[in-house]
């Protein structure tokens, strides 16, 4: 865990979605770094594990910020066609690629965790909401994707009497740049879960983690994440192109 310094009770406000996965991790973080006094949502949507909730609850309890893990399982049924939130579906495995992870893609999710989170800082009297998309994620997901973040925030500057500011610090950078930034704040990533499996180790196979430990390949140190299976990975097994044309639906809220 890092040692950055508690903002002051005077601290303007910002909630921070937080997932309990690496990208989030160093988002919640580096609003920290810059001084929000943070109020930090978790979402438990009916997803197929609940391992990433855990960790972000452990995290924030550590740092001593505002968190709260906000139970909208109820619309499951209505996103329930993905491999992230049906656990009878087989979880596909391999690089990022929009031929085999497809179903991974949750429907509207960053949509509707953003307008949740958009309300609850208007509630609050912030002015900021952080989530952690990055470039990576253009390749398949189109809520993670720039075209997505303007629309959202051109909506959330007339949705309410008071404008609220949709920032996604990482949306034109890859993992490893969002790997360099967390170390360079001195962030333990062994306080993080990136498996779409939420099994006792992570498994080493699916996209998410390749890309996770082509990160650390590419900075040319060892994950502190245990997996059942850990291959080593080339620095290029990170998807870092730019984006396509954005058509589409959504990703884990990273």
């Amino acid at each position: 865990m890092s040692n950055l310094p508690t903002p002051p009770t005077s601290a303007p406000r910002a909630v921070v979605i937080y997932s309990g996965g690496m990208d989030s991790f160093t988002v919640l973080h580096r609003a920290r770094r810059e001084g929000y006094a943070l109020h930090v949502l978790s979402f438990d949507y009916g997803q197929r594990h609940s391992r990433e909730l855990d960790v972000a609850a452990h995290v924030c309890k550590r740092l001593g910020v505002a968190h709260r893990i906000v139970d909208i399982r109820a619309i499951h049924g209505l996103i329930d066609g993905s491999a992230l939130t049906d656990a009878s579906r087989e979880m596909p495995s391999g690089d990022y690629a929009k031929d085999n992870l497809t179903a991974t893609v949750v429907p509207n999710r960053n949509m509707i965790l953003l307008s949740l989170a958009i309300a609850h800082a208007v509630n609050l009297g912030a002015d900021k909401v952080f989530y952690g998309a990055h470039g990576g994620d253009h390749v398949l997901y189109p809520d993670c994707r720039p075209v997505f973040v303007e629309k959202m925030n051109a909506v959330a500057a007339i949705a309410n009497f008071d404008a609220v500011e949709i920032c996604a610090p990482y949306l034109h950078r890859s993992k490893r740049d969002i790997l360099a930034d967390g170390l360079a704040m001195g962030l333990d990533y062994v306080d993080t879960w990136t498996c779409y499996l939420g099994e006792e180790l992570a498994c080493g196979e699916c996209g998410s983690c390749r890309e996770r430990l082509a990160a650390f390949a590419a900075h040319g140190i060892e994950d502190p994440l245990r997996y059942r299976q850990r291959r080593e990975p080339t620095a290029t097994t990170s998807h870092d192109s730019g984006p396509p044309p954005a058509t589409g639906g959504g990703k884990p809220y990273v």
